[in-house]
């Protein structure tokens, strides 16, 4: 009898001592890493949540910086580190949908096999605006009727190939029937100094580079790249009213290492989201002209298989091949 009660209370070790383990987390600092410049938008995201987490938890969260490389080398770091919850790190578009089918086996991470989701934080609306002395459409209608009828002669501009501003125009392209020059830039700052001076046609990019040009009516924003009429101005259609099923954003979410406990994921997760849809924190995503979102890890990670099959499509479509 008494082995038979060792060899329970032994399972009943072993079932609780994982929840166990992570009621003290975090034990120690917490780097987050974010794969982009500081400064920018998603560095402003995962500060603000860092912050969140750092006085709900009581230790240290702590970004950093690991740009370039489209990402890569940040989301790589993340990828590779161990899997304990001490390290975390925000993710966008570009590095979990579009760069495994850009780069495919090349890819130093895999997001599926290398990193497990937290939390979706955020949709950033992509606009399609036009430079208004070079085009003269003012509707989405309009703009496809011109362009059908110059073929190659009409130029948008990206912050480089690959991007989801270049694969906005690709979509853009393939659903109309309609055929544009891509010029691409190392960075949305200089195609938009080339769009505001008539180097360059139109755009697709995000709300909040683009915002302050349309409200000086240096630019003209024809639609939102969302699938319906976007928060920061209903006046503004979608373009998905003109073409169903049209729909270019980027987003960001939090993601941890594959392996990291589930008890971890679930604690950050469900304070994240909690954190998300507090009324100070919507206010200011919106400020940043981000629609705030507060998805759990199952649901994000079924958008980000949908959104890699969608952009993959896209991009065997337009035969992108980086050089």
């Amino acid at each position: 009898m008494r082995s038979m009660w060792l060899v329970l209370a032994s399972v009943m070790l072993l079932a609780t001592s994982p929840a166990k383990a992570q009621d003290g987390y975090p034990s120690k600092q917490v780097t987050v890493i974010v794969p982009f410049a500081a400064g920018g938008t998603a560095d402003i995201f995962a500060r603000m949540v860092s912050n969140h987490l750092q006085m709900k938890f009581g230790k240290p969260f702590v970004v950093e910086n690991v740009g370039g490389a489209g990402s890569i080398l940040g989301v790589t770091r993340l990828a590779k580190s161990a899997p304990d919850g001490i390290t975390l790190g925000l993710a966008s578009t570009s590095a979990l949908a579009i760069n495994p089918s850009l780069y495919g086996p090349k890819l130093s991470y895999q997001p599926d096999r290398d990193l497990v989701p937290i939390a979706q934080i955020s949709v950033v609306p992509n606009v399609l605006v036009v430079n208004p002395d070079k085009i003269k459409a003012r509707t989405v209608p309009e703009l496809i009727a011109y362009l059908k009828a110059n073929p190659d002669k009409v130029s948008f501009g990206s912050a480089g190939v690959g991007t989801s501003q270049h694969l906005s125009g690709e979509l853009f392209q393939q659903m109309t029937g309609t055929k544009m020059v891509h010029v691409p830039y190392k960075g949305s700052s200089q195609m938009l100094t080339d769009l505001l001076s008539g180097q360059i046609d139109l755009a697709f990019d995000n709300v909040p580079l683009l915002l302050p040009q349309v409200k000086t009516g240096q630019l003209a924003m024809l639609a939102t790249a969302t699938p319906k009429r976007a928060d920061f101005d209903p006046q503004v259609p979608a373009v998905a009213e003109f073409l169903p099923g049209f729909e270019a954003v980027a987003w960001h979410g939090f993601f941890v290492p594959a392996g990291t406990p589930k008890p971890i994921v679930e604690k950050l997760s469900a304070e994240i989201r909690a954190y998300m849809q507090q009324p100070e924190t919507m206010q200011k995503m919106a400020e940043l002209g981000a629609t705030p979102v507060a998805v759990d890890s199952e649901p994000f990670a079924a958008y980000i298989a949908s959104e890699t099959a969608r952009w993959k499509k896209v991009i065997e479509a337009a035969n992108i091949k980086l050089e």
